[in-house]
């Protein structure tokens, strides 16, 4: 189990301040934490493959193509602008 000292420890090195609650709190839940990671480190997992997903999904996205009909869009709304700037819409400065 870890100790209340442990706890004052890591809430240093975090920079955060526990009630005494919190602190008994904690030393319950981060060694019930440890003992399940001890459980997972005694599965022999040799034999598995490595996932990077497991929905199945494949990427969908279409290829980034520039269309015309972007570009008259994209020019129609710039026109309606009260200002701009080449292809932006120019708005006032907020931060110095």
């Amino acid at each position: 189990m870890i100790s209340r000292e442990q706890v004052e420890h890591i809430a240093r090195l975090a920079m955060i301040e526990l009630t005494e609650k919190e602190k008994e709190k904690f030393s319950i839940e981060l060694s019930s934490i440890l003992v399940y990671i001890d459980k997972l480190n005694q599965i022999d997992a040799g034999n598995i493959e490595p996932i990077s997903q497991v929905t199945g999904l494949k990427n969908t996205a279409r290829p980034d193509e520039s269309r015309t009909e972007d570009k008259e869009l994209k020019e129609k709304i710039l026109k309606e602008a009260p200002s701009r700037k080449r292809d932006y819409f120019k708005v006032p400065k907020i931060l110095e």
